[in-house]
């Protein structure tokens, strides 16, 4: 396929040591309508193997890590403006679910999978037609700024209200990372929510896997104890917007 064309971290030392994994690994859908899978739960860190502070994070900016597999990006986004709560979504299949917020002291702290659900564009090592575009910048995806925007084919996702999709041929939202904040201002993830396309995205990129991370099972392998977090332009070697 063509991508163009369409532990916990802690003490002075930051030492890693093992945590308990999240126990839960299957689909719920609670009362409520919510659709989240549990996987492992790991710390973001830096490059430098020291947890990420989410006061550090620059606003508007794209940050990327590997979740919950070693092989499928993620978008992590300090937000100025608020980011909405109890925002009832629906997946491609109908079922609903709802995205309870970001993290942060002024829960603007937000993450998505960064797998468009229309064709499967990600982030990669090589290329990311898929990113955050700052409220300042224009993109052909939607009137404004402040969305992430697939370049493949323009679809739009609204960051501040779970990843709804606003333009587009998505046929539904980005999944949103679930993440916990700590009292010592580090970041957690500990899951998904909202339906994903990891399925056929692990179906889909053979080669890629091979090239970037050794094969398709070493990708597939899940993220366990921290995910090293990295500016977009760090991991991958040219993002292109439109």
């Amino acid at each position: 396929m063509d991508r163009r064309g369409f532990l916990k971290v802690v003490g002075a030392g930051a030492a890693v040591i093992a945590i308990k994994p999240s126990l839960i690994r299957q689909d719920l859908r609670a009362e409520d309508g919510q659709l989240y899978r549990s996987y492992e739960k790991v710390q973001l860190v830096g490059k430098d193997n020291k947890p990420i502070k989410a006061s550090d994070l620059k606003t508007e900016t794209n940050y990327v890590f590997n979740y919950p597999y070693v092989g499928t990006s993620c978008i992590l986004l300090n937000l100025k403006e608020n980011v909405q709560k109890g925002v009832k979504l629906k997946s491609e299949d109908g079922t609903e679910y709802i995205f309870k917020g970001g993290v942060g002291k002024n829960g603007n702290i937000v993450a998505y999978n960064a797998i468009c659900p229309h064709q499967l564009t990600h982030v990669n090592k090589a290329d990311s037609f898929i990113s955050y575009i700052p409220k300042t910048k224009k993109t052909m995806a939607y009137k404004e700024g402040g969305i992430i925007v697939c370049g493949s084919h323009l679809s739009a996702y609204d960051v501040h209200n779970g990843g709804a999709v606003l333009a587009g041929p998505a046929p539904q939202p980005l999944p949103s990372i679930v993440l916990e904040y700590a009292d010592d201002d580090t970041i957690w993830a500990v899951g998904v929510l909202g339906s994903d396309k990891f399925h056929d995205y692990f179906k889909s990129f053979r080669s890629e896997f091979k090239e970037q991370f050794g094969g398709k099972r070493k990708a597939k392998k899940l993220t366990k104890i921290s995910a090293p977090t990295m500016l977009l332009t760090e991991y991958t070697q040219e993002v292109i917007t439109y």
